[in-house]
C-alpha cells in the first residue's frame, strides 16, 4: 500500500470539490521549560462554525463525504482526511464497525495503524474521551505528518523531554519500543502505560471501555500516555497534540493567555493528578 500517494491524491480531489476545508492559522513559537512549543492562532473558523450550525449528521465519521475517503486499512478500518484540518495530510483512522471513542484500543486498531507508521514519518494520537479533546463519538485514531511545523528544529517539540526523569511536570507514562514492533507488542505496551497512570478497562455490553480519560501519542519508536482531568484551560481546548508541544488557540486573547501563564502550566492544568 502506498499511503502517502493515496493521501496526496485524496487531498487534491477533496480540495477541488470543496470537501476538504483547511483552516488557516498563524504560527508562533514560545519556549517554556526547554521546549519550543508551537502555538497556532486560528485566523478563520468561519467555515467550521457554519458547519456546526448546519443540520447535524449523527455519525460524520461513519456517514462521511466520499471525497474524504483515502483507503481501506484491512477489513476493520478505513482512512479519511480530516475535513477541517489545521495541518496538511491530517488523517483519521476509523473503525468500520461502530465503537465508542471511550472503548480501549485493540490489537486490531494497532494492526491497522502499522502501515501508516511504516510508510509515513508521522505522529499518531488518540483522544480518549471528551475530556481528552475528542469531538466525535466513533472510535478513531489520528495521524499527522512530521515535523509539526515547517522549519521546526524538532519534529515533535516535546520529544527532547521524553524519557528524561523530572523533565515533565505532569503525570504521564512513557516508553521506547522497537520501531518494527508488532501490533501485539504495541498493544501490550499501551495497556501497560495505561496501568502505570491508573487507567484500566471496564467491561460493558459495548466492549471494554476506559476507566478514565487519557491521551495517547506514538511514533515508530516510542509511546506516551497522559491521564486527563478536563478538556480545557479557561477557553483553550487541549487535545493529544498539546502533549507533543503543539497548542491551537482560537483568538489573539487566548494566545496572550498562554504567553502569560506558559504552555506547561496550560498542560498541567488539564492533566489528572
Amino acid at each position: 500500500m502506498l499511503l502517502p500517494q493515496a493521501i496526496q491524491a485524496a487531498t487534491a480531489r477533496a480540495l477541488a470539490t470543496g470537501a476538504l476545508q483547511p483552516i488557516g492559522t498563524d504560527t508562533h513559537v514560545l519556549e517554556d521549560a526547554g521546549i519550543r512549543f508551537i502555538l497556532r492562532t486560528v485566523s478563520s473558523l468561519v467555515r467550521k462554525d457554519e458547519a456546526r450550525r448546519a443540520p447535524k449528521v449523527a455519525d460524520p465519521l461513519g456517514d462521511y463525504d466520499p471525497d474524504l475517503f483515502v483507503a481501506d486499512l484491512g477489513s476493520s478500518h478505513y482512512l479519511l482526511l480530516n475535513k477541517f484540518n489545521l495541518m496538511a495530510r491530517h488523517v483519521l483512522l476509523v473503525t468500520r464497525r461502530f465503537e465508542r471513542q471511550e472503548c480501549l484500543l485493540t490489537i486490531e486498531d494497532f494492526d491497522a495503524l502499522a502501515p501508516m507508521l511504516d510508510e509515513i514519518d508521522g505522529l499518531g494520537f488518540y483522544n480518549g474521551g471528551t475530556e481528552a479533546g475528542a469531538s466525535q463519538a466513533r472510535k478513531h485514531l489520528q495521524l499527522v505528518p512530521l515535523p509539526l511545523a515547517p522549519g521546526s528544529p524538532d519534529a515533535v517539540p516535546m520529544e527532547r523531554a521524553l524519557g528524561d526523569a523530572g523533565a515533565l511536570s505532569f503525570a504521564h507514562a512513557f516508553s521506547r519500543i522497537a520501531p518494527q514492533a508488532s501490533a501485539a507488542a504495541r498493544h501490550a505496551l499501551y495497556r501497560d502505560l495505561l496501568q502505570r497512570v491508573g487507567i484500566g478497562g471496564i467491561r460493558t455490553a459495548e466492549g471494554e471501555v476506559q476507566s478514565a480519560p487519557y491521551n495517547l501519542l506514538l511514533r515508530r519508536g516510542w509511546m506516551l500516555v497522559v491521564p486527563r482531568a478536563r478538556e480545557c484551560f479557561d477557553s483553550i481546548s487541549v487535545n493529544a497534540l498539546g502533549f507533543a508541544g503543539s497548542l491551537f488557540v482560537r483568538s489573539p486573547a487566548d494566545l496572550e493567555r498562554v504567553r502569560a501563564v506558559g504552555p506547561m502550566q496550560v498542560l498541567r492544568a488539564v492533566v489528572a493528578p
